[in-house]
């Protein structure tokens, strides 16, 4: 890692493009001059980043010409018209492969588009690449590096989305989550992110599995909360599901008057150097009048965290259950299309019964009827968006046990998506010049709110450094 690309969280990094439409409106740029810096940049970035699966250049630049003409006739199809995007290659473009980062689906070129892929378009999006995802969504990584330190992994599956938009490729990308591969990625890169609650993005063909959700990265809560309005406005929540609801523009910051301090088993596996941070920031909450409460001062919070043992695994175990048949035909078609790591997955997932999974959905619920029964106790839970810094990037090596969590650590993102809550990963931390999100989870309904919190923490809160 060298000087000029350690984090210093003050500093904006990437990309925005709220503040680019006004000069489109007055002729001093254009969504074409804007996408032709998105694509020298990547031309710049991209061979050690590698955050790209598929680009289409060509394509984007018709989209950039049709919206600069928008623009200069004052009819622009929504604020976000004219704004370069990424795709995380999980999900289907009609102009570019998906192939899911598995061997598997190499070709794989469906020619249609997502729910939310349409959505964009609709706005005046330009739909400029497919960004690397982690095989078929799950915890093996493609080759993605982090652009703070290439030494070292940007999270997944969202891998590509979130170094992409840290790097300034693009000012915003989509990705998705079933356990932490929006938030934990985004929080080792420095982004700003929304993983919704659950079902409030339309998720399209993306339905398999009962905890993934759509979401945005991006370097503020202007793009990011436009992004997902637009798409939301457009092609709703998913079937039986009440879409994103809120403002047309991002909410207006808003102090939180009480907090929950959500710690759980992911305590354990926090560094110093990053508790200490956190720690710092709560006592910046607490002098600015924010009451905080924890499991240590409040046994209801430690019944609920208690409740929350063992998140992690649960989460994960419901997840290998509903891709199982999925999985299983993959391989019967490409035995050797999938990684060891994904075998290993399919094979405790072939070991589970019906009763099980009927079990590990009654804890779901269970802990998801106390979560909601938390809803008058505080506003939101603050709690980190990872354990530490992103983890060196490790290969497997042929025949030996595939690494464990090569992507990082999801425990603290497991949570959230198993109570299908609203999350908001806000970059206030730096730990030894590498990014540490913190993260505010809300109730299902309420991600304008906690995106306003967060985004007061961010505009108000000091920001904190740790060698």
């Amino acid at each position: 890692m060298t000087d000029s690309t350690a984090y210093n969280p003050n500093v904006r990094y990437g990309l925005t493009f709220h503040d680019a439409t006004r000069r489109f409106q007055d002729g001093t740029d254009s969504p074409s001059q804007y996408l032709e810096r998105c694509i020298e940049t990547i031309a710049q970035r991209e061979p050690e980043i590698q955050a790209l699966a598929a680009s289409n250049p060509s394509g984007a630049r018709q989209a950039a010409h049709a919206s600069t003409a928008r623009w200069q006739t004052g009819n622009p199809l929504s604020p976000i018209d004219g704004m370069p995007i990424g795709i995380k290659d999980l999900l289907e473009t009609r102009d570019m492969p998906t192939e899911m980062g598995c061997k598997a689906f190499k070709g794989n070129f469906p020619k249609r588009d997502n729910a939310a892929v349409w959505a964009l378009r609709e706005a005046g999006a330009v739909i400029l690449a497919k960004t690397v995802t982690a095989e078929l969504g799950g915890s093996h990584p493609g080759p993605t590096r982090n652009p703070f330190d290439t030494a070292r992994s940007p999270g997944g599956s969202s891998s590509g989305s979130a170094a992409a938009v840290a790097a300034g490729m693009m000012p915003a990308a989509i990705g998705t989550q079933v356990a932490g591969s929006i938030i934990r990625p985004a929080a080792y890169c420095g982004n700003i992110a929304l993983k919704p609650g659950q079902g409030a993005i339309n998720r399209g063909e993306r339905m398999a599995t009962s905890m993934s959700t759509h979401g945005v990265h991006t370097n503020c809560f202007e793009d990011m909360w436009q992004v997902a309005f637009e798409i939301a406005s457009r092609a709703g929540g998913d079937r039986g599901d009440s879409a994103l609801a809120g403002p047309p523009t991002a909410p207006a910051a808003k102090q939180p008057k009480r907090l929950i301090v959500l710690e759980t088993e992911g305590w354990a596996y926090v560094d110093t150097a990053t508790r200490t941070a956190f720690e710092d920031v709560l006592k910046q909450l607490d002098a600015a009048g924010t009451a905080l409460i924890r499991r240590d001062n409040n046994c209801t919070v430690g019944i609920f965290e208690s409740e929350l043992r063992g998140a992690q695994d649960l989460c994960l175990a419901i997840t290998a259950w509903e891709n199982r048949w999925n999985t299983r035909n993959i391989v019967n078609q490409h035995p050797d299309g999938v990684s060891e790591r994904t075998l290993e997955i399919l094979a405790n997932a072939e070991a589970q019964t019906p009763a099980d999974y009927e079990q590990m959905l009654f804890r779901r619920r269970q802990a998801q009827t106390m979560y909601h029964n938390l809803a008058e106790m505080a506003d939101a839970i603050i709690t980190l968006s990872c354990p530490g810094p992103a983890p060196v990037y490790v290969d497997d090596a042929p025949g030996t046990t595939p690494v464990p969590r090569p992507t990082g650590n999801p425990v603290f993102n497991c949570p959230s998506s198993l109570l299908f809550a609203p999350a908001v990963t806000v970059p206030l931390l730096a730990v030894r010049n590498l990014p540490v999100g913190i993260q505010i989870m809300g109730q299902r309904g309420d991600d304008a709110l906690v995106t306003a919190l967060a985004r007061w923490m961010h505009d108000t809160l000091a920001t904190v450094s740790i060698e």
